[in-house]
């Protein structure tokens, strides 16, 4: 076999860690039998047993690229904290951050074919490449939201372990909204409410709640001889501080308790003159949602050495 597609040699070599031309040489000694190329490789101690499309892709980086009126908000997956951590790793998350903001793909699979922000490759290319010749571990670019609007927020945390983007509608022209609206995206990622708004809230997640509260103010021995309009008012004001627990806007600011995070921007926006509203809010927490294997590691050196 004289030739071997670009595609056979990216699967093999997401399939084994190893560089582009030792994937080349053993498909073409193989006669492109992918099996009997990754024996090869092996024989030459180039490939571990293990693929790595298999492993557990949990760590790695969540960023955030504003230009503009444009904001990107992305996560990109790696086995380990030490290769999401290295220059390379996060020179590409940035790249394609920026490519997001370039060519606003449709998902994920759409960006993966775009060229990569600053190069003439496509992502794809970019991330086959750096996987397996660089990184040797198995990349994910996981999901990603871009938005636009009049004003865009961004807050990353722990270099990178969370991400927020709020996106605003305001009518003041100052960098100020930027720091409001960040604040707004420190208090997102510091106590992680489940919605923005109480409008957000479900019915059916309401009027659990409520059954809830309602079961809690009867049982109580010290509403037995309430009249029932004032055990209606008690059960409201539980209701409400649900709210006011899972809802974004209805939180009391971290900075200052004796606002709601609303009320802070209202204040905010009446010292600027003008108004501030917060339109959306998107948290990305790294890895979260993604079952982390635990693998036995002296298991692991013994299938490597075999």
């Amino acid at each position: 076999m004289g030739k071997v597609s670009v595609k056979e040699i990216k699967e093999l070599m997401t399939a084994t860690g190893v560089g582009m031309m030792d994937c080349k040489k053993a498909l073409v000694e193989a006669d492109g039998d992918m099996d009997k190329a990754i024996e090869l490789l092996r024989e030459k101690g180039l490939a571990t047993q293990a693929k790595k499309s298999g492993r557990a892709a949990a760590e790695g980086i969540v960023a955030t690229v504003v230009k503009g009126n444009v904001g990107v908000l992305l996560e990109v997956n790696t086995e380990t904290d030490f290769a999401a951590n290295t220059d390379d790793f996060k020179s590409f998350v940035s790249a394609v951050a920026n490519t997001i903001i370039e060519s606003n793909p449709a998902d994920v699979d759409a960006l993966k074919a775009s060229t990569i922000s600053g190069g003439t490759s496509t992502v794809d290319e970019v991330l086959t490449e750096l996987a397996g010749m660089k990184i040797r571990e198995n990349i994910v670019i996981r999901r990603f939201t871009r938005v636009e609007g009049s004003a865009i927020a961004s807050y990353v945390h722990n270099g990178g372990s969370i991400g927020v983007l709020v996106t605003l509608d305001t009518n003041i022209e100052s960098d100020e909204v930027l720091t409001v609206g960040k604040n707004v995206a420190m208090q997102s990622a510091a106590l992680n409410p489940a919605y923005i708004r109480r409008e957000d809230v479900p019915a059916d997640i309401i009027e659990k709640e409520r059954e809830i509260v309602t079961a809690q103010v009867a049982e109580d021995p010290k509403n037995a001889k309430k009249p029932e309009k004032v055990r209606a008012m008690i059960v409201e004001g539980k209701v409400n501080k649900y709210y006011s627990e899972n809802c974004l806007l209805e939180q009391a600011y971290v900075k200052d308790d004796k606002l709601s995070v609303t009320a802070y921007v209202n204040e905010e926006a009446k010292k600027l003159g003008g108004t501030i509203s917060v339109v959306d809010v998107i948290r990305y927490e790294c890895g979260e949602g993604i079952e982390k294997k635990e693998d036995n590691f002296a298991d692991e050196v013994a299938s490597m050495m075999k």
